[in-house]
């Protein structure tokens, strides 16, 4: 059967496919998860600083959209094609599990915000909330496999139906806003200088990665696009957006109540704001919202990383099975991994003392990787000056400064995580990789490069030590 997409999507639809991706969970809990951190200055500070580097980003994905349109799945096509299949690998892995512990993540907080009405759903990773959650689970799956057209079209409307309580919640808090309380609120609401802020600015840095992960939305999907310029377009407007609401969800607050009463306030803390200013009903329509924006983005991610696994076959970098389409034009081997996968995440969850927290931070973790390699790739080409030729060299350069500065963020956030999170996805790295050295025997080829079997065997020390750390005790779940 053929692989061609027979269906085309537009600017606007791939540009949903991004708010789609990045509206999330994560919007839902910033009053709370930065008031915990600092004040309105810090927060400021904080999105300049993750805003800066994930719009740079952005715009490695735009030119590298426009500069390299034979490579049709960009989450893992540059770094294969800049820096050897191996590597390419990595970022399709890296990427694909991301999403995966993503996708359990929503559904761990949905159960924990239904857990405040029933309390067997606890925080999400009771047995009651993970039987429930795996039924929604394959429910979508199923719903699925019917088309991606369709998927995407019902991405559409739920795109718009969870933007709604959040332009709601915007400008209501907007209208009880108060000066004086917000001037208050600045430093942090204590007696705090300028190294203080950076402290608490630090705290809030990976939380900015999570609530970010969606950025490549469009550049997954290219191979659908109408016009390949749509791409750059719908990933740059998408995250400019995107990070505007971020930023009045994140500061509104400090104007209606003071800081220490939005960080007590149970997850989402978006409810207890919107509860405190109109009252119970608030906190019901923003729980609402919640729901149907973590569904919506847990539909849109699935389709990211099936179709992620589904190109990387086609790149053999796994094996071919995961190339296979169903009837609907749905990779259906791939669909059925990533949702098997995410089963099993979610047993995991089970055994979790922070279930929220942990696969929160470790998708930050995973997807940062594959982030890195697509910046090293961008700046691979200005430096290289590939594919620059015939253009000026003032393009050039500013296209340099731009892999700069997302490269070097990309690795300093990698950096803020800690070992801990890097020794864990080296515990998921070390096993992922016999899908590459199946599909390397697939073609006969040789496994590794001395330089990938370098790399490969510091993963397998990092997966050992790792263990060793979980069964001693030295890293808790």
């Amino acid at each position: 059967m053929s692989t061609e997409p027979q269906q085309h999507l537009t600017r606007t639809t791939m540009m949903g496919m991004v708010v789609g991706s990045m509206v999330g969970a994560g919007i839902f809990s910033l009053p709370a998860t930065f008031a915990n951190a600092t004040g309105p200055f810090g927060a400021l500070i904080a999105w300049g600083i993750a805003g800066t580097g994930m719009l740079m980003l952005a715009f490695v994905f735009q030119t590298l959209a426009v500069r390299k349109p034979d490579l049709d799945a960009g989450i893992f096509t540059y770094p294969k094609d800049g820096f050897g299949d191996y590597i390419g690998f990595m970022a399709a892995f890296g990427f694909w599990a991301g999403s995966c512990l993503g996708n359990t993540t929503y559904f761990v907080l949905i159960k924990s915000t239904l857990g405040a009405a029933i309390p067997a759903f606890g925080e999400g990773n009771t047995i009651p909330a993970v039987a429930v959650s795996s039924v929604i689970l394959w429910s979508i799956h199923f719903m699925i496999l019917r088309g991606v057209k369709q998927a995407a079209a019902i991405n559409r409307i739920v795109t718009v139906a969870k933007i709604i309580p959040i332009i709601l919640f915007i400008i209501i808090v907007a209208m009880a806003f108060k000066k004086d309380l917000f001037v208050d609120n600045f430093w942090g609401g204590g007696d705090y200088d300028f190294s203080d802020v950076m402290s608490q600015v630090r705290r809030t840095m990976l939380v900015t990665v999570f609530v970010f992960i969606g950025v490549e939305g469009a550049s997954v999907f290219s191979r659908y696009a109408k016009n390949r310029a749509d791409v750059g377009w719908a990933t740059v407007m998408g995250f400019i957006g995107v990070l505007c609401l971020m930023i009045l969800v994140t500061l509104l607050p400090y104007g209606v109540l003071l800081r220490p009463e939005i960080a007590a306030m149970r997850q989402p803390s978006m409810a207890g704001v919107l509860q405190a200013v109109v009252g119970t009903w608030g906190a019901v329509f923003v729980s609402a919202g919640l729901i149907v924006s973590v569904l919506g983005a847990y539909l849109a991610w699935t389709l990211l990383c099936a179709e992620a696994l589904f190109t990387a076959s086609k790149y053999d970098l796994v094996p071919k099975v995961f190339g296979r389409e169903n009837q609907n034009g749905v990779p259906s081997t791939a669909l059925w991994l990533t949702n098997s996968l995410v089963q099993i995440f979610l047993i995991l969850t089970i055994f979790a003392r922070y279930a929220f927290d942990l696969t929160l931070e470790l998708t930050s973790a995973m997807t940062l990787i594959p982030y890195l390699l697509v910046a090293g790739y961008g700046l691979k080409l200005a430096f290289t000056r590939e594919t620059y030729e015939s253009d000026p060299a003032r393009l050039r350069n500013r296209e340099l400064i731009v892999g700069i500065i997302a490269t070097l963020y990309t690795f300093f956030m990698i950096l803020a995580g800690g070992i801990v999170y890097v020794l864990l996805a080296c515990i998921l790295f070390a096993p992922g990789t016999l899908l590459f050295i199946v599909a390397r025997r697939e073609l006969n080829l040789r496994t590794f490069t001395s330089k990938e079997l370098i790399l490969f065997s510091a993963i397998v020390v990092g997966a050992i030590i790792g263990i060793y750390s979980l069964v001693t005790g030295a890293i808790v779940l």
